[in-house]
């Protein structure tokens, strides 16, 4: 159970670490505008752009992941295949954030598979089979 709350911890934290670029970004576009960031945000262009996308879809990936991890805790479905499951889903979730940010774009979507592939795997995982 250890490795799924590091993995759920990882995967919290990424939207946050995501956020990074973005802000380096806004502040080469005159300065980061605390006062209006989303507007500031919508102006962004090219690697800007890229990294806004890549810091919201961290956030969008976690409303099948933290349910998942919760249910195998909840079920007590923490198997070690469930632990690399979460493992695979943060790795990919890292490198699709990586290649968002380099815009490389097929091997990204692959990526993002991976990862919404291993989250719902999870949750398969805790159906009983009968």
């Amino acid at each position: 159970m250890t490795i799924l709350i590091w993995c759920f911890f990882a995967a919290t934290l990424l939207p946050y670490l995501a956020k990074v670029p973005v802000a380096i970004a806004m502040n080469k576009l005159n300065g980061y505008d605390n006062n209006h960031p989303r507007a500031q945000q919508a102006k962004l262009t090219g690697f800007g752009a890229r990294a806004l996308a890549a810091h919201q879809n961290a956030f969008e990936s976690l409303i099948i992941f933290v349910p998942a991890v919760l249910l195998a805790m909840v079920t007590n479905t923490a198997t070690d295949s469930v632990a690399l499951l979460a493992i695979t889903h943060v790795i990919a979730r890292i490198a699709y954030n990586l290649l968002y940010l380099f815009n490389i774009g097929l091997l990204r979507s692959i990526v993002w598979g991976v990862a919404t592939v291993s989250s719902f795997a999870i949750i398969w995982q805790c159906i009983p089979q009968s």
